[in-house]
């Protein structure tokens, strides 16, 4: 699958009524913010669930996932959605509101080890053993190509924009949104916790490596390497790739608290950390789109 406009606006077709179009904010001259993090199921992950589920028949077995969080609960959610049983495989740094978010979805939970990689291993020997299709969090052109509707959606909300700031942990969403806005001068930057600098390396490497995993967002952004199909989407499609640090993260979340009642996750506020720590500076003129992509913690964590 060749992954570019017509692919992303052929998953938006298809998702369409199993997804919500979630609304930008205009938060000050040259800011707008996309709150993904009011997705169906806390995150932008439904795009690319339903996508890929709704591109291949579903077996007896139904379907399987590995997740730090969000990506199962979207699952989850689209498996409950379609009428299909679905098996979760989380590690076990996954906070408890978003295990109780996929087991409230009625889905079967699964801890497959310490950390995502672990849990990736175990949700494969499982789609092995029982035949049961296999929604990888990342990888999958469909994936990918649900993802990236979510920067049709920006574009046709905010065509002013120049710059774009999305947070990266696997890269599915990064790689959708790359491919979308491809040689449309629009900016793409993609922005990463210290603590998880899968992209980082791979960068400097010229391909996928594994990177450390830890932080505050590693439930949500701590994929031990980026993936192979979004890789070279990011090389032809980003134009800079930065560090936040883990007190920055949690600076921008209690902005979006304080500024606009958001309750955002660590790896929702990453991209916007970028921006109020100084991480990235916006060039003068610069119209900026920051994608706000998940909220799935505990209000209390944030406020």
């Amino acid at each position: 699958m060749t992954l570019d406009r017509n692919t992303i606006s052929a998953a938006a077709e298809r998702i369409a009524g199993h997804v919500r179009a979630t609304p930008t904010l205009r938060m000050a001259p040259g800011l707008t913010l996309k709150l993904e993090l009011l997705q169906a199921s806390g995150s932008f992950k439904p795009r690319g669930a339903f996508n890929r589920m709704l591109s291949a028949p579903i077996p007896p077995a139904g379907v399987v996932a590995a997740s730090g969080g969000n990506h199962g609960a979207a699952v989850a959610y689209a498996a409950r959605a379609l009428g299909v049983p679905a098996a979760i495989f989380v590690p076990e740094i996954t906070g408890a509101a978003k295990r109780a978010r996929i087991q409230a979805y009625g889905a079967q939970l699964l801890v497959g080890g310490a950390a995502y990689d672990e849990a990736r291993l175990a949700s494969e020997a499982f789609a092995a053993e029982t035949g049961a299709l296999l929604v990888h969090a990342y990888d999958q052109p469909e994936v990918l190509a649900g993802q990236g509707t979510l920067a049709l959606e920006l574009q046709a909300q905010a065509p002013e924009l120049t710059h774009v700031l999305v947070a990266v942990g696997g890269g599915g969403l990064i790689g959708g949104v790359a491919a979308w806005y491809a040689g449309s001068g629009v900016q793409v930057v993609a922005v990463e916790p210290e603590g998880c600098p899968t992209l980082h390396h791979a960068l400097a490497a010229g391909r996928p490596v594994p990177a450390p995993v830890g932080g505050v967002a590693a439930d949500s952004l701590g994929a031990k390497q980026v993936g192979a199909l979004m890789f070279p989407l990011v090389q032809a499609g980003v134009a800079t790739s930065v560090l936040v640090s883990d007190e920055a993260i949690r600076a921008a979340q209690r902005w979006l608290w304080q500024e606009c009642r958001l309750v955002a996750e660590p790896g929702g506020a990453t991209a916007l950390a970028a921006l109020l720590s100084g991480a990235w500076v916006a060039p003068a003129g610069a119209e900026v789109g920051v994608v706000v992509c998940g909220g799935n913690c505990e209000p209390g964590s944030v406020a």
